[in-house]
């Protein structure tokens, strides 16, 4: 009877353990679904501030849609924010951006960030977690026509579109990014 008894709990633990996973898994895809939808809300308003964009898009060899990153800072600061992966046009995975930053700054903002790819190394580097943005990279902040004279730098070209919130700092520079596939 304690033998019966002991594989009946153990049961209940396995069944607990695979409900609990699945819980986990199916939330993990409504959060992935979400981020889908607010990338391309994303692109549709980048493409709305600037027309011009869509030649970046079809361009690329990849870019990567951070629709949401919010920053903040006194002195030192953050920002964090999580994206899709483009490759070919199609969705290939998520990343998540998170940036530490140290000097005079003080506010907050949320803001979209769109890095485009040129080519296949630098899309490369991104999906193997061994890129990173250095002080000296900058952004273009969007608007009408800002995306014609951009250029790539390194195997990319950043963009951000301001959302709101008010801050003294807008850098792209120590950014780090985490890649995970589908």
């Amino acid at each position: 009877m304690k033998n019966i008894n002991t594989r009946i709990g153990g049961l209940f633990v396995v069944l607990a353990v695979l409900s609990l996973s699945f819980s986990v898994q199916a939330q993990s895809k409504k959060k992935i679904s979400e981020l889908k939808e607010d990338s391309k809300a994303a692109k549709a308003e980048f493409l709305e501030a600037d027309w011009r964009m869509e030649d970046r898009f079809k361009e690329a060899h990849g870019y990567v849609i951070f629709p949401n990153v919010g920053k903040g800072g006194l002195g030192v600061g953050g920002a964090a924010g999580n994206g899709i992966v483009y490759q070919g046009g199609q969705e290939v995975g998520a990343a998540k951006l998170t940036q530490l930053s140290i000097g005079f700054q003080a506010g907050g903002q949320a803001y979209r960030e769109i890095i485009f790819f040129q080519d296949k190394t630098a899309m490369d580097r991104f999906m193997g977690n061994n890129f990173e943005f250095s002080a000296q990279v900058s952004a273009v902040a969007v608007t009408a026509g800002a995306s014609a004279d951009a250029d790539y730098k390194g195997g990319v070209m950043v963009f951000t579109m301001q959302k709101g919130g008010l801050m003294y700092e807008a850098s792209v520079g120590g950014q780090k990014f985490k890649y995970d596939s589908f």
